[in-house]
């Protein structure tokens, strides 16, 4: 078991940036991708980007893509989404998982969730 913690979230105006965290403890193996996912008021959670176990490949949304960047340091057991030019559409609950493996853009791709922290974009 892996137990997933986000924080970072907050309100910031359109173009601002945010950098969230994920704090992962338990049983953290550091051989195992990491996504983010995001779910908007009245929509599906959704896919953010994923990284690999090593953090030396990632792959994004094609709605964050140029503006979002995943890291992850495994000596820390933490992962990162720096997210920057923020726009309106960005809102929304920020989820880090825990990869089977892949690229995981499927929900059904990840098996350890935290609890979400919320993302307002607004003026």
């Amino acid at each position: 078991q892996v137990q997933l913690v986000e924080s970072g979230g907050g309100l910031v105006q359109p173009g601002g940036s945010l950098r969230l965290s994920c704090a992962a403890s338990g049983r953290t193996f550091t051989r195992y991708g990491m996504g983010w996912f995001r779910q908007a008021p009245g929509k599906e959670r959704e896919f953010v980007g994923s990284i690999n176990w090593s953090g030396g490949s990632t792959y994004y949304a094609d709605s964050v893509k140029g503006r979002f960047t995943i890291s992850r340091d495994n000596a820390k057991n933490m992962v990162y989404l720096q997210m920057n030019s923020l726009k309106p559409e960005d809102t929304a609950v920020y989820y880090c998982a825990k990869s089977i493996g892949g690229r995981g853009t499927m929900e059904y791709e990840y098996d350890s969730w935290g609890q979400g922290t919320q993302v307002t974009v607004s003026s």
